[in-house]
């Protein structure tokens, strides 16, 4: 799957990591890529288990049942300089980059697989949380076999 540069967003501000799994969610479902339950579906899933991976990123995506949901594989990108916090006050985990993925089948997978590697250094996190523009995002995430 390619990165779509419609679907990278830089420079984005939350209050709470509710408002940011919307954002993502809303990103995928205006440009056609979910229905609109899908939103939902992806709030839903963060309440079963985190979409906080550490490493400052987070990944939501829906639950199992909204799979039918989905109507093309997406994946979008969201830049948050000043972070948003995925805990609590006294446990914060703070995220600057948001991965919002809807997967036809199993194609998600390879998605969260491959960025899974590249986040794994904190060091490409902070390249991706400093970018400027929508391409440089998508070079750096082009870097990964």
């Amino acid at each position: 799957m390619e990165f779509q540069k419609e679907l990278i967003k830089l420079n984005q501000s939350f209050h709470s990591y509710e408002e940011a799994i919307r954002y993502c969610g809303q990103i995928l479902y205006q440009n056609g890529y979910v229905e609109e339950a899908y939103i939902q579906s992806m709030l839903d899933r963060n309440q079963e288990l985190s979409v906080y991976m550490g490493n400052f990123i987070a990944i939501p995506h829906g639950t199992d049942a909204a799979k039918t949901k989905v109507k093309k594989s997406g994946l979008t990108v969201v830049q948050v300089p000043d972070g948003v916090n995925f805990g609590t006050q006294e446990n914060p985990q703070i995220v600057t980059v948001l991965f919002g993925i809807a997967g036809l089948g199993d194609e998600h997978l390879q998605l969260i697989q491959k960025i899974s590697i590249f986040c794994a250094d904190v060091n490409n996190v902070v390249k991706l949380a400093d970018a400027k523009t929508e391409e440089e995002i998508i070079t750096l995430l082009n870097s990964v076999d």
